[in-house]
C-alpha cells in the first residue's frame, strides 16, 4: 500500500497539492457578468500607483467564491490527515500497542459497555491532544505567517533538511525520541482511575509513538500549515487523530476482529523504511521551490528527476529483498503485495527516466521542477518544449530569469505588458504564480498544454505571468512599503520581485492565492469576474478564455 502511495501521489495529489493555497474552480452552473469601471492608469505609472485603492466589485465577488475554494481545501487537508493517521496505525511504535490498549479496557472494566465507554473516551482524548497542537501551531505562527513562511526560500531549505532528517530516521540511521523523563511522567500519571487516567494514557501514546508518527505530523503540518489558512493544521490534525482514535475505539468494541490482524514483525520496519524513502523524496520538493525562488540553480528538473529514479530504484530492490538495513529482519520469501508493490516502482522509475532528456512527465509535472531549468531538451526546437524559442524583439523586463512554459512569448512585468497591450490592441491574461506553486505546474502541464487553449493564449490574449514568490532584489528606487501586505501600523517593504507583485494581487484583487487567472481590458476593467484559480477542465477553461475575448470585443466596438 505505501509502495503504491509513493507511486501514485504525484497523480493523486493526496500530500503535495495542497501545498499552495487555491482558489476556487468555475463552478458547474455560474454566469459570467460584467463588472463596475476601476479608474484608469496611465501605462508608465509606477506599480503603488498603477492600482486602485478600493476593492472593486470582482474583488467582493471573488471574496464570495472564495469559501468554497477554501472549504474544498480544509476537506483535502483532513482527507490528507487521516490517510497519514491510517499510515501510523501500521508503524511499529504504535500498531504493537492496539492489543495491549483493548485488553486494558476490557479487563479493567466491570462490563463491556463500560470497557466501551472507557474505550470512547481514550479516542476522544486523542482527538484532543492532537488537535490542541494544531490549534496551538496556529496561534504561534498565525496564519498569515505560515503562508509567509510557506514562500521563503531559507525556510523551505529548513523543511528540507527537517524532512531529510526524517526520512534517514525511518531508515534506521537514528531514532527521535522525546526525553525520557517526560515519558516516564505521562506513564505514570496514566495509571491513575477515572478520565484522568484514561487521558494521560492517550497522552503516553503520543508521546511514546512520536519517534515513529513525528516525522508524518512534521510532514503533514509543514504542508497543510502552505495553506495559509487558520483552520489548516487544526483539520490536518483532527484527520490525523481520527483515523487513529476510530482504529482504537473500532477493536475496542470488537475486540475478536484483532484476530485478523497479521502479527507483529520486520513487515512493521519495512513500513518505516519504505515512508523514509518517500520523505526523502519529498524532502526534495522544498530545495527545489527555494532554488527556483532564488536562481541558486542547484536542483535543476535532471538532476531533480536523477534522484527520483535513484530512490524509486532503491525502493523497489528493498522490497524485493535485494536491499537490507540494520534493523531489517530476514525475508525468506516476496510475497505477492511486496512484488506488485515493487513492480509499481520499478514502473514509476522506468516511467521518469524519459524526463531526463525532456519528456513532459505530466502525472509529476506539479512536483519537478519546469523544463526551463533543464539543460538539454531532447528536440526541444518543438513545440512541446518548453524552451523559448528566440524572439525577435528585445528581451522582456525579468525574462533573464522567469520563464513561461509551452513557448509562450508573454511578459512578467504588469506595467510593460499593459503597454504593449494597449499598442497591439489584445486583453491581458494575468498569470499570478509562484515558483513553489504545485497546482500552477499542474495547470500549465494539463490545461495550457492543450492546443486549443495553447493557441488563444498564445495569439489571442497578453499572457503576463507574475512570480508572487521570486526573491530577487528590486532596485531601490522601486521599492515602497505596503499596508495591504502588513498593516498601517507595521506596513511590508516591498524589496524584491515577488513581493511587487504579491502586492498588487492583494491591493487590486483581494487575494494572495496561486495559481490566480484574471482576464483584463486595456481600460484595466475586468472581461470576465469572478477570476479562476485551478480549473482542470479544458472546456470550462475554454469557455472563460472565450468569454473574455467576447467582452473585450464589445467593449472595443463601443469605443
Amino acid at each position: 500500500m505505501l509502495a503504491a502511495m509513493f507511486i501514485a501521489l504525484p497523480a493523486s495529489k493526496s500530500f503535495a497539492n495542497i501545498i499552495q493555497d487555491t482558489t476556487a474552480a468555475v463552478p458547474d452552473d455560474i454566469q459570467f457578468t460584467e463588472v463596475g469601471s476601476t479608474k484608469d492608469s496611465a501605462a508608465n505609472s509606477a506599480v503603488k500607483d498603477s492600482v486602485s485603492n478600493n476593492i472593486t466589485t470582482a474583488s467582493a465577488k471573488t471574496e464570495k467564491a472564495k469559501p468554497e475554494g477554501s472549504s474544498q481545501t480544509l476537506i483535502s487537508i483532513f482527507a490528507a490527515g487521516f490517510i497519514a493517521g491510517l499510515i501510523a496505525f501500521l508503524l511499529p511504535c504504535i500498531f504493537p500497542m492496539v492489543p495491549l490498549t483493548v485488553s486494558y479496557f476490557t479487563k479493567r472494566a466491570e462490563t463491556k459497555g463500560k470497557g466501551i465507554q472507557g474505550a470512547i473516551i481514550y479516542g476522544v482524548s486523542i482527538i484532543v491532544i492532537y488537535v490542541i497542537l494544531g490549534l496551538l501551531i496556529t496561534l504561534i505562527f498565525g496564519a498569515s505567517a505560515l503562508n509567509e513562511l510557506a514562500t521563503d526560500g531559507f525556510f523551505n531549505v529548513f523543511i528540507f533538511l527537517i524532512l531529510l532528517i526524517f526520512g534517514i530516521s525511518f531508515l534506521g540511521a537514528f531514532e527521535i525520541t522525546l526525553p525520557s523523563s517526560f515519558v516516564n511522567k505521562m506513564d505514570s500519571k496514566s495509571d491513575s482511575k477515572g478520565l484522568t487516567g484514561i487521558f494521560f494514557m492517550a497522552a503516553t501514546l503520543a508521546v511514546v509513538s512520536f519517534s515513529c508518527t513525528g516525522p508524518l505530523i512534521g510532514t503533514l503540518l509543514v504542508t497543510v500549515g502552505q495553506t495559509g489558512g487558520f483552520l489548516a493544521p487544526i483539520m490536518g490534525m483532527f484527520g490525523f487523530s481520527l483515523a487513529l482514535a476510530l482504529i482504537f475505539v473500532v477493536f475496542a468494541i470488537f475486540p475478536s476482529w484483532m484476530t485478523s490482524l497479521p502479527k507483529s514483525g520486520g513487515w512493521l520496519n519495512a513500513v518505516k523504511v519504505v515512508l523514509g524513502l518517500i520523505e526523502i523524496a519529498l524532502a526534495l520538493k522544498f530545495l527545489s521551490t527555494a532554488d527556483l525562488a532564488y536562481h541558486w540553480g542547484i536542483l535543476d528538473r535532471e538532476v531533480f528527476i536523477a534522484i527520483w529514479v535513484v530512490i524509486a530504484f532503491i525502493l523497489g530492490f528493498y522490497l524485493i529483498g535485494k536491499i537490507k538495513f540494520s534493523h531489517d529482519s530476514d525475508l525468506p520469501y516476496i510475497s505477492i503485495p511486496r512484488l506488485f508493490l515493487a513492480g509499481a516502482a520499478f514502473v514509476f522509475a522506468f516511467y521518469l527516466i524519459p524526463g531526463l532528456w525532456g519528456a513532459p512527465l505530466k502525472a509529476v509535472s506539479a512536483l519537478v521542477p519546469p523544463l526551463s531549468t533543464q539543460d538539454f531538451v531532447m528536440g526541444q526546437e518543438s513545440e512541446s518544449g518548453n524552451q523559448t524559442l528566440t524572439p525577435a524583439h528585445p528581451p522582456r523586463k525579468y525574462s533573464k530569469f522567469l520563464h513561461i512554459p509551452h513557448n509562450i512569448d508573454g511578459f512578467f512585468d504588469y506595467q510593460e505588458a499593459l503597454a504593449y497591450a494597449k499598442q497591439v490592441k489584445k486583453p491581458l491574461f494575468l498569470d499570478f504564480t509562484g515558483h513553489g506553486c504545485v497546482n500552477c505546474r499542474e495547470m500549465e502541464a494539463k490545461v495550457w498544454s492543450d492546443p486549443r487553449v495553447l493557441k488563444k493564449l498564445k495569439e489571442d490574449y497578453i499572457v503576463v505571468s507574475l512570480y508572487t514568490d521570486d526573491k530577487t532584489a528590486l532596485p531601490i528606487g522601486e521599492q515602497f512599503d505596503s499596508e495591504v501586505l502588513g498593516s498601517k501600523t507595521s506596513p511590508v517593504k516591498v524589496n524584491t520581485v515577488g513581493k511587487k507583485f504579491k502586492h498588487l494581487q492583494a491591493e487590486r484583487f483581494n487575494t494572495i492565492s496561486q495559481p490566480y487567472y484574471v482576464l483584463l481590458g486595456t481600460d484595466e476593467k475586468e472581461l470576465v469576474s469572478p477570476p479562476i484559480g485551478v480549473e482542470f477542465k479544458i472546456e470550462k477553461y475554454l469557455q472563460y478564455l472565450d468569454k473574455g475575448l467576447s467582452e473585450f470585443a464589445k467593449n472595443q466596438t463601443n469605443e
